[in-house]
């Protein structure tokens, strides 16, 4: 029987990616919990891993060769596991190209717009005195994340999915688009991305994944109300020095 798959997770959208591709997958994988509000992404044991110190990453204790490897980023780690499972992530190199540019799309584009949405959304208003100062920032996001659900509207008036079969760039692509009416989107503007939305939600292997972090999601929600200052400090506004200093910190 297969070791399991060391999960390095948090309840966010990148985290959720990994858990519906182990599961979408059959791979057994074990939840690893890091707190990104509390730094653990700090501790020296998870930066040999994830040395850029950002959730998720894995450990494949039967990694190529029968030995263990470590993956981070989740688009790298959403390829390896598309070609250790030989699903949602063709071999025939025009349908793999197809998968890939979706994907890499995913990785530079969407995630970190509508994580700056919600940034200015979400955070930004508790971190500063007056709403004015953080007015261009959030309306520039929102703007950009609706042009680009607006791609992705376009692109789903023509096939059903992302890649036409459903793959690793929708299981990349959706955690940070069931959200869009939180992000200053209107689902009326975008009904074939809604309808995607939708029945990828319906998916046995999403529900699981997501019911797998759901107490830390409560967990991580309880921590953002009881100590936004705490939180923000961890997760924005880092430089070289003060990463070296919470690592330093926590050891």
């Amino acid at each position: 029987m297969a070791q399991p798959i060391d999960l390095y997770f948090w309840p966010t959208p990148n985290g959720w990616k990994i858990a519906i591709a182990l599961e979408e997958m059959a791979l057994p994988y074990v939840l690893k919990p890091v707190n990104i509000g509390k730094g653990e992404q700090f501790s020296a044991a998870f930066m040999a891993i994830s040395p850029n110190n950002k959730m998720p990453a894995i450990v494949d204790p039967d990694g190529p060769g029968g030995a263990p490897i470590s993956v981070f980023e989740s688009g790298a780690i959403l390829q390896y596991l598309g070609r250790k499972s030989g699903m949602f992530y063709p071999r025939e190199e025009r349908a793999r190209v197809e998968v890939e540019q979706w994907l890499i799309w995913q990785v530079a584009g969407l995630g970190p717009m509508a994580g700056q949405a919600s940034h200015f959304i979400n955070y930004a208003p508790k971190l500063v005195d007056d709403p004015a100062k953080i007015e261009y920032g959030r309306v520039r996001y929102i703007n950009e994340l609706n042009r680009l659900y607006g791609v992705m509207e376009k692109r789903l008036e023509e096939r059903p999915f992302l890649a036409g079969d459903y793959s690793i760039a929708d299981m990349a692509a959706w955690p940070w688009t069931r959200g869009a009416h939180r992000l200053g989107q209107n689902w009326d503007d975008f009904p074939k991305l809604k309808h995607w939305v939708d029945r990828i939600a319906a998916r046995p292997a999403v529900q699981r994944a997501l019911q797998a972090g759901e107490e830390l999601r409560q967990r991580a929600q309880r921590q953002s109300e009881e100590n936004a200052a705490e939180q923000a400090k961890h997760l924005f506004g880092q430089t070289a020095k003060s990463v070296r200093d919470a690592c330093a910190k926590q050891g």
